[in-house]
């Protein structure tokens, strides 16, 4: 009885899939094409169309709204606003074609507003907006059809009124997409290339608009959390997938997957993963490589990482930890698992686990705004990890503010910057007021924070509350809009 039931429901998901599919129209204005930032920092050409983007025209959706929606939420008037400040559970069910790139899904998103006051517009980020020549289909707010629009990496979905603070409301958004051939700029993120699919930052996320192209490779997003996430992936091909969340269900070509408290769902998939495991005391660790992989030292890294990470500033929160081997690029983070490329070793390697497995903490358990405020993020995480790796080394750049934004650092010093000389200033202030009460209020700051969203002025002035050491004089230099 239990696969009669399996079946049925994998047949009429599969159903649902290919309605809400259908309805991609090839009627509506072309999303505009816009340059790429290519790995020194500056705009590199367009190539043709079947190498960087697919040139389909972004579809006008035709779905009809459902005969027999419930009464909506969605009241009349127009609010004029949106807000990071919503809860929002996923349900979605995606194919990705191994073979042909292809991906295609529907996404019911379950939005319960807790902005303080009314929103008229969710925003959704997506990197397939930017580097999958992403098409919207169908797309509905409890039920009645609406038109969203594309802008830069953000789906824009008008609600067709406002919904009122502590009501919910549900929109289910059919999409198209193409995984990229290459690793060229921002490719890597979204990608099949070396036997392995890259897919980051892809499902629409309740976010806010921010640009896409910036002059290094910091992370332009900024994305809230959510308490639940369910996503149904079918592929053409047995896949082994290493996926943000645990696998709950696997019939055949389709697996499906579970989140807690993740503020993104990320995967990277081979058909020629071979999976290693380790413990950090109750926290099962997995690697997923292929041949040639340093994989004990990799393994070993992350484990050591986990296990003693949690002590400094507070236990990791899931029950298992992913290392996967990407296709390519550079280390990723998501929640609950990492991408580690090939082709490392030594030093580089060994900072870069380390590094990546920080971020469990710094934008995993407390987010942040990453485009605008990348202190908070990765010099908090850079910190963490050379303190337990011991990897530290002087910075190549001279000393700068810390409190721009991903936007305003060159290729060649942001990452100096940022990262080497954010993470050095924190160890100072760790010095000056000693291990007990940094760690204590680094401690503090992620549990205050936990699973939302901190800043730098939060974590700075955290760290100020739990000392008597007047830090003004350390901080104001580098921190000018905040001192």
């Amino acid at each position: 009885m239990a696969l009669i039931v399996a079946v049925l429901f994998l047949v009429a998901g599969g159903l649902l899939l290919a309605r809400q599919l259908m309805n991609l129209s090839p009627s509506a204005t072309p999303i505009a094409r816009e340059p790429f930032p290519s790995a020194s920092g500056s705009a590199s050409p367009s190539p043709s169309p079947t190498h960087r983007r697919s040139s389909s025209p972004r579809p006008t959706p035709t779905a009809k709204p459902s005969a027999s929606a419930k009464p909506s939420a969605i009241v009349g008037g127009t609010a004029h606003r949106t807000s990071i400040a919503l809860v929002a559970t996923y349900d979605v069910a995606v194919t990705f074609r191994f073979d042909d790139r292809s991906v295609a899904g529907v996404s019911t998103i379950t939005i319960h507003n807790a902005s303080g006051g009314p929103i008229d517009r969710v925003e959704l980020n997506t990197v397939m907006a930017r580097i999958g020549g992403l098409r919207v289909g169908g797309t509905t707010v409890d039920g009645r059809l609406v038109n969203p629009s594309v802008k830069d990496q953000t789906v824009i979905v008008p609600l067709g009124g406002s919904l009122r603070d502590g009501a919910t409301t549900r929109i289910q958004l059919a999409f198209r997409a193409t995984l990229r051939a290459d690793l060229i700029g921002s490719d890597w993120l979204f990608t099949r290339t070396n036997g392995i699919v890259n897919a980051n930052r892809w499902l629409p996320w309740v976010s806010l608009q921010r640009p896409f192209d910036r002059p290094n490779y910091g992370d332009p997003f900024i994305t809230a959390s959510s308490p639940l996430v369910r996503v149904r992936i079918t592929t053409d091909r047995p896949l082994v997938i290493a996926a943000t969340g645990e696998r709950v269900a696997s019939a055949g070509l389709v697996q499906t997957f579970e989140a807690r408290n993740v503020r993104d769902f990320n995967f990277t998939a081979s058909p020629l993963y071979r999976v290693h495991e380790a413990k950090a005391g109750a926290i099962t660790i997995r690697l997923y490589s292929l041949d040639g992989y340093p994989d004990s030292t990799v393994l070993g890294y992350a484990t050591d990482a986990v296990a003693r990470m949690g002590p400094l500033v507070g236990p990791y929160p899931y029950k298992t930890f992913s290392v996967a081997q990407s296709a390519g690029g550079d280390g990723m983070e998501s929640p609950e698992l990492i991408w580690i490329p090939g082709g490392l070793g030594g030093r580089q390697l060994h900072w870069l686990v380390y590094h990546e497995t920080a971020h469990q903490w710094f934008y995993g358990m407390v987010g942040s705004d990453q485009a605008n405020q990348p202190f908070a993020d990765e010099a908090a995480a850079d910190q963490l990890a050379r303190h337990v790796s011991g990897l530290w080394r002087a910075s190549t750049c001279g000393l700068k503010r810390l409190d721009l934004s991903i936007y305003e650092y060159s290729s060649g010093c942001y990452f100096e910057i940022i990262y080497v000389q954010g993470s050095q200033l924190l160890d100072s202030l760790r010095t000056r007021i000693g291990d007990a009460v940094y760690w204590r209020a680094m401690r503090d700051y992620v549990a205050a924070h936990r699973y939302g969203l901190g800043s730098t002025s939060a974590l700075l002035a955290n760290l100020q509350a739990h000392t008597t050491v007047n830090l003004r004089p350390m901080l104001a230099p580098r921190f000018p809009s905040l001192y």
